[in-house]
């Protein structure tokens, strides 16, 4: 999978962007804040609906600008080519595909995009959402159906929640019908999330085996949101008196979460800043590794700022390994990393939000 033409307006200080990029590796340099990180939120929107960067969704619009668009020629296996677009005017998404209007989860569900950047230490680091948000991504991509049961999910959270923060009576009958909603579907969304992790294990350990040998094999470890072998419809249940002080609904599955563990670093904070994020960049090689397993294509890869993240060493390892699988990689730097000087790549400046093809 390939990003063949990308196209970017009003995205941050991109005004409007007009890339041919290559196959292999596309190195973008500038100093900071000339826009290259935004280059590969660009392309990260297409695959997620979101950016990886935090604050306000506003942020993501050029300053004076009314609307963001960012649009792709996606070349899939069996050179299939696709047009993708996606759109934000006020506070509504727009998506595109093919020239007709599709739904978020159709336009993600064509692009896969996985991103190594400063921020990626918080999969380890950071709290539970982070990972839930890994983990579903996984599973969105094995299992399409997954999105419109989350959803549902979401929806019968939703009503609970609001049943709780009224105050309603316990007892009342309103809470059964929707903790029997949010028991089935949590249930279906476990397995759902056991099933791709414990696909993601062996990778795991076999990224983090090389980059990180001298802390011993890494464990995964699972947590479903709610008691192990216990009904969650009756927990909830149980539960109501509890929940209602707090406001909220306290399990379930967006309560879940997922962490590892290592040998000689059996507890996170045991693992140094530097080892934190080499743990992340070898969850997203393992599940971009597992995806290129599942689909017979590699998802695009984007590596953020990446000589500032990884020392020289193991930028090499890393760019080495995409370019050996023939993965399309975008990498930032504010000068092009030294691992790159002995592989074939396609280069660009970014200055003041324009980009210009060098090599």
């Amino acid at each position: 999978m390939r990003l063949d033409r990308l196209r970017i307006q009003g995205l941050r200080c991109l005004h409007d962007v007009d890339l041919a990029l290559a196959p292999g590796v596309n190195v973008f340099v500038g100093a900071n804040g000339a826009g290259k990180t935004s280059v590969l939120e660009a392309a990260f929107l297409l695959s997620h609906g979101r950016s990886f960067r935090s604050g306000a969704r506003e942020a993501l619009l050029e300053r004076g600008a009314s609307r963001l668009s960012v649009f792709t020629e996606l070349r899939q296996s069996g050179d299939r080519l696709l047009r993708l677009g996606l759109g934000r005017e006020a506070s509504r998404w727009e998506a595109r595909l093919e020239g007709k209007d599709a739904t978020l989860g159709e336009l993600i569900a064509e692009c896969a995009v996985v991103c190594f950047e400063p921020g990626s230490h918080a999969l380890i680091a950071g709290a539970a959402e982070e990972r839930r948000r890994f983990l579903d991504w996984g599973v969105f991509h094995v299992e399409h159906d997954f999105l419109g049961v989350w959803r549902r999910y979401q929806r019968a959270l939703k009503q609970r929640n609001a049943l709780l923060r009224a105050g309603a009576d316990s007892n009342t009958p309103l809470f059964d019908s929707w903790e029997v909603e949010l028991a089935g579907l949590a249930e279906w969304i476990d397995n759902q999330r056991r099933e791709y992790l414990e696909r993601l294990r062996t990778r795991v350990r076999a990224c983090l085996g090389t980059l990180l040998p001298e802390l011993g094999e890494a464990e995964l470890h699972y947590r479903r949101g709610w008691g192990e072998g216990q009904d969650l419809r009756a927990q909830l249940a149980t539960q109501r008196g509890r929940d209602l002080a707090r406001g909220h609904t306290s399990l379930g599955a967006h309560r879940a979460d997922w962490s590892l563990a290592f040998p000689h670093a059996p507890q996170r904070e045991h693992l140094s800043r530097g080892q934190e994020k080499l743990t992340a960049l070898g969850c997203m090689l393992a599940q971009a590794r597992l995806f290129a397993e599942q689909h017979g294509n590699w998802p695009v890869i984007c590596l953020d700022d990446l000589a500032s993240e990884l020392d020289e060493v193991h930028q090499s390892a890393v760019i080495a390994q995409f370019a050996e699988c023939g993965a399309q990689v975008l990498v930032t730097g504010t000068s092009p990393p030294e691992s790159l000087r002995r592989l074939p790549h396609h280069m660009f400046h970014v200055e003041q939000g324009r980009v210009t093809p060098l090599l």
